[in-house]
């Protein structure tokens, strides 16, 4: 291993980071770098950052102090700051923390190890953020983590204003992959054993904007079900404004797309939805959440909340209150409103006090934990298919238990006899990547328990790969885009799409 880079990946922020963090991972193998083992300490450090999360500058300073000293001691380590707040932040990265050697933003991924090239031969910081997308991240090789799960972007960028969100003059207007390059990259995970993939994107169901075909979404989501091997598809996350009829039809008909759905609400009030320029109303949200369960009675609706928007009333809060308690969510991702710089909302007069925010806060949370609690009580007695995870279960080794997730994404923790069961993942065993029936026993508020017998164990291609300790590795899928100097890849044509 003499001579050979090793390397760590810090990720903060959305299921995007974490998709660009196996994208870095990807350019850093191919251009020689291994991932650091145990205590030891890497010969480079790469953050990926946030910039919509509180406090997510403190973070990302508040590290970069803790490297300093070893960065001291070895000049020859490198340290590296891409995605969103080095977007926004630029050469004040390396203004605060000389020590950084390279920082890159969410439209150039690709240029890091250049730049960490430059940086050790010219022993300067190199800085380059560009406006708009250079290369589609998807065309980069993947390192990815997971033997059974991926995630596959089908868009970046956002064309929407909402007044406290950074992202779209972070990541740029929507930028649409073709439908048979996602095809192509899905079928390769799928012959790599993965059985269940993620379809990402900032605003998922306004997928086809950008070729004008508002339909593009729902035919997506048929296509991935004419994928042999393919088990699971999910999305996220959508917008209510685009979520149309044809995707929950998509969604019903198709027996791989999984009855899941994350649709952020944000708020319950009308008019704070138009302070936010959300451009649907909590009637209308409430509406598609109908129309859902309709098709999919099975469905478990998740969401996003902000507490105390600007301006945000008692009045305006109990309307929020009142959606959940109507929309009977399955979970919640509950926040409380801070200033992001940069953003509309930031200037806005009538700043609720941390006082309020965090009282109502704990309302809120209080309402979704009862309610969460009664429709996972709801399950007690049914049969549940899970997908075998890893890490899901911070307390498996203390209870005996493993984990896993339900088709409908929620989180299951199963008992397995010791024959089911093999710590050393011999093939005898229940392995990450399997797929296991089960009885729910105890429906808890944040996950659901099976301590029956497992009734059924199916090993699979990803829980071999599992076993052997080999996570999906793939090199970059080809994209419908200009490119310069080289002769473009033949166009492929997706099932049920035509031509595009």
């Amino acid at each position: 291993m003499n001579g050979v880079k090793t390397y760590q990946v810090k990720t903060y922020g959305c299921q995007m980071n974490v998709h660009d963090s196996e994208r870095i991972g990807g350019l850093l193998e191919a251009a020689g770098y291994v991932p650091v083992e145990g205590e030891s300490a890497p010969d480079l450090v790469v953050f990926n950052t946030c910039a919509v999360r509180e406090n997510a500058d403190n973070k990302l300073y508040g590290n970069l102090s803790h490297l300093a000293p070893a960065k001291r001691a070895n000049p020859d380590m490198q340290i590296a700051v891409g995605g969103c707040l080095a977007q926004k932040d630029r050469g004040e990265i390396v203004k605060r923390a000389p020590w950084v050697d390279a920082v890159f933003g969410t439209h150039n991924i690709g240029s890091l190890p250049v730049l960490l090239e430059r940086a050790r031969h010219n022993r300067a910081a190199e800085v380059e953020i560009l406006e708009s997308l250079e290369t589609f991240p998807s065309a980069l090789p993947t390192k990815r983590d997971s033997t059974y799960s991926g995630w596959v972007s089908i868009s970046v960028g956002c064309n929407n204003t909402c007044t406290f969100c950074i992202v779209p003059s972070l990541r740029g207007k929507e930028k649409d992959r073709r439908p048979g390059e996602i095809l192509a990259e899905v079928q390769a995970l799928v012959d790599e054993g993965v059985s269940e993939v993620t379809l990402l994107g900032q605003n998922v169901n306004t997928y086809g904007v950008e070729f004008g075909d508002k339909l593009a979404f729902g035919k997506l989501l048929r296509a991935c079900g004419e994928i042999e091997g393919l088990e699971r598809v999910r999305f996220t996350s959508p917008h209510p404004k685009n979520f149309t009829d044809d995707v929950i039809a998509a969604m019903a008909e198709t027996p791989n797309v999984c009855h899941q759905l994350h649709m952020p609400l944000q708020s319950g009030s009308d008019r704070v939805l138009k302070e936010m320029r959300r451009s649907y109303r909590s009637a209308a949200y409430l509406e598609i959440l109908d129309k859902v369960r309709a098709a999919m009675p099975d469905a478990a609706i998740t969401t996003d909340i902000i507490v105390g928007f600007p301006g945000e009333t008692e009045e305006d809060f109990q309307a929020t209150l009142d959606v959940v308690e109507k929309a009977r969510f399955s979970s919640a991702f509950t926040f409380q409103y801070s200033i992001r710089p940069g953003t509309p909302a930031a200037t806005m007069a009538d700043q609720i006090p941390k006082a309020v925010v965090q009282e109502r806060y704990e309302r809120l949370v209080e309402l979704q934990e009862r309610v969460s609690w009664e429709e996972n009580r709801k399950l007690e007695g049914a049969e549940v298919e899970v997908l075998v995870t890893v890490g899901d279960g911070r307390k498996d080794e203390a209870t005996g238990r493993l984990s896993g997730r339900a088709r409908d994404g929620r989180l299951v923790h199963f008992t397995v006899t010791p024959s089911e069961s093999d710590p050393t993942g011999n093939a005898e065993g229940v392995r990450p990547g399997d797929v296991v029936t089960t009885a729910v026993t105890y429906g808890a508020p944040h996950h659901l328990v099976a301590d029956g017998p497992v009734l059924k164990h199916r090993k699979t291609k990803a829980g071999d790969a599992w076993a052997s300790g080999k996570a999906t590795k793939l090199p970059g899928v080809s994209l419908g885009m200009p490119s310069i100097g080289k002769k473009p890849l033949p166009k492929q044509d997706a099932p049920g799409f035509g031509t595009c």
